[in-house]
């Protein structure tokens, strides 16, 4: 043998039973849960939108910039090599890539620039696509997208950034937001003794001129979580005299100089690791309040408020990407002389699989909905409102158990690092704890329920559009109505309600919508309990290979 020989050739190397890469497929066209969901939900628009994102994300170039970017993740460069302060955060090429895609296709901006009536709906699609590629840059994306609401409530300061925010043009240059293309937001409010318990934050803010109405301060203070800390602006708070209130910090003065924004050190965090997320120190840094003073978690609870629509989609997004890949993977891998998507348990796991996506794609776009028509229709506003915490607390808990299930699927494979799955399942727990965990969202559903008219009516309604359509699904909306009926539900027992609660929604999308025999195994599994404690426990009798066709790319 020659020694330039490659040593493909060697007949101990040669490579069989093995799948092709999964790249260039339109992941928009070949989901037809979400292209159903999108006639259903949104306008011709939104289609031609997301198809043309699909095309994208399903590309070879972005998965590998995906990869580059997780591989390379961001680093931090306190001061330059002369000694002075800068507090920039070094990327990867692959993440301003990705990020340039992301504006590009207006994902953070479009819900509210665009004269459309389905903003929302569609912006939720895009990230739901969009984490398919890399969740790391959802994160800022998302941020621009919900803190619009929240600078509303200040107008001239929304006047002054909207259109840099909503621009087109992604610009990572850490120069004077005036000099740029485009500007980027992120946003800093737990601190370390709090956590979720933002009112015991001990960051402190003192008027620069207590006589003038400039709304002018300094904060001092320590964060222990900033989100995206290369953006142009933030969004923070901060103890007032008042109480609570919010701030927007930039990271350059109005003069050109620096503002005292000082990064102290960036989070090792399990996942999420292209987005980089830090430390940081207020120490006199120049800030505006925005909203009135002590008013802080009120105006700032609107961009939460989006922020966890976006953690739904996200969700429901690692879910689709993760059945496609299993799917995938099963189709090309042959076990005892046949394919493993023909082995009667595995078909059973990947249609499982595949039936939790869809139920989660169906409930994440109609939440989506409501966010668009509730401009108009005060029922569908209050849906919104408490239809978003249900859907982010129950995706993001079925995620990482659906993400691993998938990752098995692989084998051995799935479990090394040129696996996407690795990085896929240490991404699953993220959306549930942003924005707040699984508890901080059922107690909030909780104190709705109690304090919001018509809240509870407004599930019902959702909920009895089905009724009489499936005997099962009957039963589980007659218990809803029930415990909401009984204006006795304990802070113990809401986890299970709010879990029972996104069952019956995820029901009753499917039964009106879905084809019937997804409806069917769900109703059976779902809320009949004919099902076991692990995915791939489905009932004897269900129509398997049309749901696992049905998810196919």
């Amino acid at each position: 043998m020659s020694a330039r020989e490659p040593i493909a050739q060697l007949h101990t190397h040669q490579v069989i039973n093995q799948p092709p890469p999964l790249e260039n497929y339109n992941a928009y066209s070949r989901d037809q849960s979400l292209v159903e969901g999108l006639e259903r939900e949104a306008t011709e628009s939104a289609r031609n939108i997301a198809d043309i994102l699909g095309a994208e994300i399903g590309s070879e170039r972005i998965i590998n910039w995906g990869d580059l970017a997780n591989k390379h993740p961001p680093e931090l460069r306190t001061h330059d090599r002369f000694g002075h302060r800068i507090d920039e955060v070094i990327y990867h090429p692959a993440y301003h890539e990705l990020m340039t895609i992301a504006f590009n296709h207006k994902i953070h901006s479009l819900a509210w620039s665009d004269e459309s009536s389905d903003g929302h709906t569609t912006h939720a699609a895009l990230i739901y696509l969009f984490s398919q590629a890399e969740s790391g840059v959802c994160c800022p994306i998302a941020m621009a997208y919900a803190a619009v609401p929240s600078l509303n409530h200040q107008p001239d300061i929304a006047k002054q950034w909207l259109p840099r925010i909503f621009s087109q043009h992604y610009d990572p240059r850490d120069i004077p937001a005036g000099e740029k293309r485009g500007s980027t937001i992120g946003m800093a409010m737990t601190e370390k003794q709090g956590g979720s318990d933002i009112r015991a934050n001990t960051t402190h803010a003192t008027p620069l001129n207590s006589q003038s109405q400039d709304r002018e301060y300094e904060l001092t203070g320590h964060k222990w979580f900033c989100s995206a800390p290369m953006s142009d602006i933030f969004l923070t708070l901060a103890q007032t005299s008042q109480g609570i209130s919010c701030f927007l910090v930039p990271r350059w003065q109005p003069d050109g100089s620096r503002n005292h924004f000082f990064l102290q050190r960036l989070k090792d965090k399990l996942g999420n690791r292209s987005n980089a997320s830090g430390e940081i120190e207020y120490d006199k840094t120049w800030a505006l309040l925005v909203g009135n003073e002590g008013a802080g978690i009120r105006t700032i609870i609107d961009m939460v408020h989006h922020t966890r629509l976006d953690a739904a989609a996200s969700g429901a997004g690692l879910m689709r990407i993760v059945v496609t890949q299993a799917i995938h993977h099963t189709t090309h891998r042959s076990a005892f002389c046949k394919a493993l998507i023909k082995q009667p348990c595995m078909a059973n796991v990947l249609a499982d699989l595949a039936l939790e996506s869809e139920a989660a794609t169906c409930l994440f776009l109609r939440v989506a909905r409501a966010f668009d028509d509730g401009a108009l229709d005060e029922s569908e506003r209050i849906f919104a409102r408490i239809g978003t915490a249900v859907a982010k607390y129950w995706i993001n808990k079925r995620a990482p158990c659906h993400i691993y299930e998938a990752l098995e699927c692989h084998g051995g494979a799935g479990y090394v690092e040129e696996s996407i799955m690795p990085r896929l399942y240490r991404e699953a727990p993220l959306n549930s704890i942003w924005e707040g965990s699984g508890n901080v969202i059922c107690l909030d559903i909780l104190r709705a329920l109690r304090d919001l008219p018509n809240a509870a009516d407004a599930i019902l309604d959702e909920i009895e559009l089905a009724q009489g359509l499936d005997k099962r699904l009957d039963l589980f909306i007659q218990s809803i109505q029930q415990r909401l009926a009984s204006n006795s539900i304990q802070e113990s027992e809401v986890r299970r309600l709010v879990e029972d609660m996104a069952l019956c929604l995820q029901g009753t999308l499917l039964v009106q919508h879905a084809p019937n025999y997804i409806a069917d195994a769900f109703c059976a599994s779902r809320l009949d309990r004919d099902w076991g404690y692990a995915f791939g426990t489905l009932p004897a009798g269900l129509a398997m290979d049309k749901i696992i066709d049905r998810a196919r790319v």
